[in-house]
């Protein structure tokens, strides 16, 4: 019902300090997938989607954060897991990435994975979906920020033919970005949601742009604020 991407990225702060942001970012043909799908800390980012136990990425996240490695922490939580065959999930840490497709979920379904990012999805269209995803994400540089590229790679998948159940009216699509950065103030642009529309891609873009406007205003009367 769904295809997503988890990523990992190394930069230098303000300061030249070695930081590392992750990313999450999902699109289905069901409403609300953003309360069920997308996890991320500031250990990593976790996807959990086909037949969904949100479970899996809640307990992910955390494990991450008690320092277990993704694959030791996704991987347990699969044994634990009578339903693991109908189970996608899939993440990255600081030093690794893990994905994993049971074999009782729905056709197209499957996953790449790469040095520093995952793309998982199920009941797609074809392999296409999530190879544009990935081929969007890896050419897509580091001039944007990453929740801007997170909805370019999603948008790649979607103009591939994305969920293929279009008898579904209503769809949705998430994404959240996390960073070991110590800020000020979080933009407002990392943890976005459309709920409940027909034109998830196009409504993300939207919210992001806007939270971008809302994000720069806030930080300029700050600024006046503080010069006052």
């Amino acid at each position: 019902m769904t295809f997503s991407i988890c990523v990992r990225e190394e930069y230098e702060d303000e300061d030249g300090r070695a930081q590392t942001r992750y990313g999450v970012a999902v699109t289905t043909r069901l409403a609300a997938v953003g309360t069920l799908c997308p996890f991320a800390n500031e250990h990593g980012a976790v996807a959990t989607q086909s037949f969904v136990n949100v479970e899996l990425g809640e307990r992910g996240v955390e494990y991450l954060a008690d320092g277990l490695a993704v694959e030791d922490a996704l991987s347990a939580l699969l044994n634990a897991d009578e339903e693991a065959p109908m189970r996608q999930l899939h993440g990255v840490d600081a030093e690794g990435t893990f994905a994993f497709s049971g074999d009782e979920c729905k056709d197209w379904y499957g996953h790449r994975e790469a040095e520093t990012f995952t793309v998982a999805g199920n009941l797609l269209t074809g392999e296409s979906v999530v190879d544009a995803t990935a081929e969007a994400y890896a050419d897509s540089g580091r001039d944007a920020p990453l929740a801007a590229r997170l909805i370019d790679a999603l948008a790649a998948g979607h103009a591939e033919g994305g969920d293929k159940r279009e008898e579904l009216r209503v769809q949705s699509a998430a994404l959240k970005v996390t960073t070991t950065e110590d800020r000020e103030a979080d933009p407002f642009y990392d943890d976005l949601r459309v709920d409940a529309t027909e034109t998830p891609i196009a409504d993300l873009r939207e919210t992001y742009e806007l939270a971008v406007e809302s994000f720069e205003a806030a930080q300029a009367d700050e600024e006046g604020d503080e010069e006052e």
